[in-house]
């Protein structure tokens, strides 16, 4: 039986769906709602409340993701039996060790290339022990960051960013930190809206759930999001941040065009959305102008020496909106007070020295030497890849599913990922799937790993008899 509950919602507190959402988590807090009870279906609450269907659909899902709810096809909607469980429910970084000694080839995520980092960090490390003095007993101030803030500016020189200058600059601990705190800024209200590509990185999402937002995906094609599909979701919506990959859509190497860029802003601006532009895998060198210097009032550019130098330093910048750079540092410094002095000693002699560019060169010509060899096996597929770029998208031929692709991949002992991994919830992906220049496995084991999908390609189950 449903349970017969019509809430009383307050009056003028924000939009309907906000409100529902409310009502039912205090009723469930409060023990209105008893924990296995059946909710109403949609379209009777929607009656009751004089609401459209929509709207409490929205309320219900809401409070699903939350764990309050649980919904099962054909049965209903229930309060929970169990308490949610607090905190992030997955990693966003999986353990490889598995995968090496099972003597697979791990074409998951993009791995650095060996050019040598170890050898030069260590004389790094070696100079910077013999330098420590009475800094290291101090917390770091803003002032002691600037040389390295304006280090960054340096090392994006050859990008069109607008204006910018070190104060513009927020340093972090790495993309995924700068993702959050760039929410932590820009995000209010009881549930705001995140607007994502409909295909992104995860990332995206786990920072805006964990900072109480609701993630909506956004249709794309082959040059990224949509203007027209921007617009219709902003009135529908009401986000408050948007998240783009302009120079290289991951997962689908999309490069958004000057006139799609100059869409994209104008719609941000109408609409008054915060951008943040993820340029964590991107050229050194584009000729195209970035989101940032088409709306530097409202931008956030996002970057890391993660994907260029090495994930383990764990360091990465923001260069913040127009006049945001104070704001941005505050927030940095609510969070962790400042990077550790270790850190920010070692980054910035990574910077004057050269070695960080001198790195990144090498990194370059190994990971293309990958794509290459991508190229000459599966070039003659649907695929997409951009040079110098760690990934590449690999639309499949018919007969293949990505989902069923991926897991002859694993059983031929190659592992990949399907473009539904990079969907929402209750998104739609393309038959695809994602192939990563996995740099830590010898060059011979790559090439025998895409000769193996070549062959899967060749012979999709319609004409294997499966």
């Amino acid at each position: 039986m449903d349970t017969i509950w019509s809430p009383m919602l307050e009056i003028g507190a924000g939009p309907k769906y906000l409100a529902l959402a409310r009502a039912l988590r205090d009723a469930i807090r409060t023990g209105e709602l008893d924990k296995g009870a059946k909710l109403p279906p949609v379209r009777d609450l929607a009656y009751r409340l004089n609401m459209t269907p929509g709207t409490v659909a929205r309320a219900y899902q809401i409070v699903t993701q939350e764990g309050l709810l649980e919904a099962t096809v054909g049965r209903g909607t229930f309060v929970a039996l169990q308490e949610p469980r607090l905190g992030p429910r997955q990693p966003i970084y999986s353990d490889r060790l598995q995968s090496k000694a099972a003597h697979v080839v791990d074409l998951q995520s993009p791995q650095l290339p060996d050019v040598g980092q170890p050898a030069i960090f260590s004389q790094i490390l070696t100079k910077q022990s013999q330098n420590i003095n009475r800094d290291w007993l101090d917390y770091t101030t803003q002032a002691a960051e600037a040389p390295l803030r304006a280090s960054v500016i340096q090392w994006l020189s050859s990008r069109i960013l607008g204006p910018a200058d070190a104060d513009d600059v927020m340093l972090t601990l790495g993309g995924q930190n700068s993702l959050t705190l760039v929410m932590n800024c820009c995000l209010r209200g009881d549930r705001p809206v995140v607007l994502t590509e409909e295909l992104a990185y995860p990332g995206f999402s786990y920072a805006a759930r964990l900072s109480r937002a609701e993630v909506v995906g956004v249709e794309m094609d082959v040059e990224g999001i949509l203007p027209e599909a921007l617009e219709a979701t902003c009135k529908r919506y009401g986000p408050q941040i948007l998240c783009l990959t302009p120079e290289i859509q991951n997962p689908t190497t999309a490069r958004m065009s000057l006139q799609r860029r100059h869409a994209v802003t104008d719609i941000a601006r109408r609409f008054d959305l915060q951008i943040i532009e993820d340029d964590c895998y991107v050229p050194r060198q584009t000729n195209l102008p970035s989101l940032r210097a088409l709306a530097p009032e409202r931008t956030w550019f996002l970057g890391s020496l993660s994907k260029s130098i090495s994930p383990a330093l764990r360091f990465g910048y923001v260069i913040c909106p127009t006049g945001m750079g104070e704001t941005g540092r505050l927030t940095a410094q609510h969070s962790f007070f400042a990077l550790p002095l270790s850190l920010t000693s070692f980054v910035q002699e990574l910077f004057v020295s050269g070695a960080a560019e001198q790195i990144f060169g090498r990194v370059q010509g190994a990971i293309d030497q990958r794509v290459q060899l991508v190229v000459n096996r599966v070039g003659s597929y649907d695929l997409r890849w951009q040079a110098g770029m760690p990934f590449a998208f690999v639309h499949l031929p018919q007969g293949w599913r990505a989902s069923s692709f991926a897991r002859a991949a694993e059983d031929a002992g190659v592992l990949i990922r399907s473009a539904d991994q990079y969907a929402l919830v209750h998104g739609r992906a393309p038959n695809a799937v994602r192939l990563a220049m996995a740099c830590d496995h010898p060059l011979e084991d790559f090439d025998g790993a895409l000769v193996t999908l070549a062959g899967l390609l060749a012979r999709p189950p319609s004409d294997m008899g499966v």
